[in-house]
């Protein structure tokens, strides 16, 4: 290896794979690695895979080949869920350097340091914890907060790849989060498996739960935005619509339902019926000015009739989503659901999908319409290759992504500026503004 090794990074899949990711970033960078710029040859390659459904395990896969062939000198660190499950056929297929599964990817970057024998080279500035973040073109920060989900829904293989619910002490992310903010970060994602299962398994003595380390990052951290990752659509904790009344918690919420039919969820193994989701919503929108709900729907589950279906469209209308992130079932070894009768045929799984999409596009104009002429604070991202590359980019807190006019006067990125919104991109596809001078 070169006296400062280049590390690649790579992910696949949900938030906290990235948070993870961020986190292994650090790691290495205290040792003196350094990040591979694009386009620039690695010599150690770690890649987070997903195993959710059958298409992130092939990407995951397909991911792993495509380093193999672009760095073929490169050392190879594989983890993440797929590795955890099938790391017998990885092994063969990708053969890596290191499989570090699941329950070890917490100490990923010491046990690769001594497995592989990496140089010990500390970077100087060892209290710049975003410095990584910047380096990938990344303005907020994914902070692992929870991992593993004591529920087992029936379709669900991360139970199987995580395990056991498992959270941090609310001071070690306070830490954190207040290092972050203090090294430029002004926006912060807390990530977990079952994120509103936070405290479950701390110390009773007081209890603990997500309302108490959201209260806590509130009050004694200085950051100035808190998003909160994909969010389970029961057991919220008690007051919590109270703490949006701080407007640096951003009024977004993914809850993923899954279904609209309640014979659906029940053989999902879901601890929600839609009248109870619609219950929820009902109180957010009534708590949370412009709080934007969205979702993820399982088209074509095992013994999903037309009139379930018909149900899960209906509901996904009536509750107006600002985004549906659709999945086709997809049978996942190990899993209850699997083994069910009744399996979907691709055509019709592929016919719902078709009819969700329309629907879902709908109601997102609609959502983005409804935004017109207010004034929001927006971070400003890194510019998307597509379109103006002069323009601003940025989401608005209810993360609606926005694409703004182009102003010499503006921030740079990475901080926050004031902008009012025009109305949505003709393809529907995002917002449109223009930043408003503090003069």
């Amino acid at each position: 290896m070169t006296e400062r090794p280049r590390v690649r990074l790579q992910s696949l899949g949900c938030r906290l794979n990235e948070a993870e990711l961020e986190a292994w970033a650090e790691g290495f960078r205290r040792l003196g690695l350094r990040l591979a710029g694009e386009g620039e040859p690695a010599d150690l390659v770690v890649v987070n895979t997903c195993a959710v459904t059958r298409e992130a395990a092939r990407k995951s896969r397909q991911m792993l080949r495509r380093n193999r062939r672009l760095d073929s000198e490169a050392r190879l660190v594989v983890s993440g869920c797929l590795a955890t499950l099938e790391p017998d056929a990885l092994g063969k297929s990708a053969s890596p350097d290191l499989i570090v599964a699941n329950r070890d990817k917490d100490r990923l970057v010491e046990i690769a340091a001594a497995t592989l024998g990496l140089p010990v080279l500390p970077a100087r500035d060892a209290d710049a914890p975003a410095r990584p973040l910047f380096a990938r073109g990344r303005q907020r920060a994914f902070v692992k907060v929870q991992d593993g989900c004591r529920h087992r829904c029936t379709f669900c293989v991360t139970t199987l790849a995580r395990g056991e619910e498992r959270s941090r002490p609310i001071a070690e992310v306070v830490e954190q989060v207040s290092r972050l903010a203090a090294s430029g970060i002004r926006e912060v994602v807390l990530t977990g498996v079952h994120l509103g299962g936070y405290g479950s398994d701390l110390d009773p003595e007081p209890p603990r739960d997500l309302g108490d380390l959201i209260r806590t990052l509130l009050a004694d951290t200085a950051v100035p935005r808190i998003r909160l990752g994909s969010l389970e659509p029961w057991g919220l904790p008690d007051g919590f619509w109270d703490l949006f009344a701080d407007p640096r918690l951003m009024p977004h919420l993914h809850l993923p339902m899954q279904s609209g039919s309640d014979t659906v969820l029940r053989r999902m193994g879901r601890r929600t019926k839609a009248a109870d989701f619609a219950r929820l919503a009902q109180a957010g929108r009534a708590a949370v000015p412009g709080l934007n709900l969205t979702t993820d729907i399982i088209v074509g589950f095992p013994g999903e009739t037309e009139s379930d279906w018909q149900e899960t469209l209906a509901f996904v209308e009536a509750m107006g989503f600002g985004q549906v992130h659709a999945f086709p079932y997809s049978p996942r070894p190990g899993t209850r659901a699997a083994e069910l009768p009744g399996q979907v045929d691709a055509a019709t799984r592929r016919r719902r999908a078709g009819e969700l999409a329309e629907i879902a596009g709908r109601l997102r104009r609609g959502v983005l319409e409804a935004q017109v002429g207010a004034r929001v604070p927006v971070l400003r991202e890194e510019t998307p290759g597509s379109g103006n590359p002069r323009d601003l980019f940025g989401y608005t807190p209810n993360y609606l992504p926005i694409r703004i006019e182009p102003d010499p006067a503006a921030p740079p990125v990475g901080e926050i500026l004031q902008t009012r919104i025009l109305g949505p991109t003709p393809d529907g596809a995002m917002l449109l503004g223009k930043h408003i001078s503090p003069a």
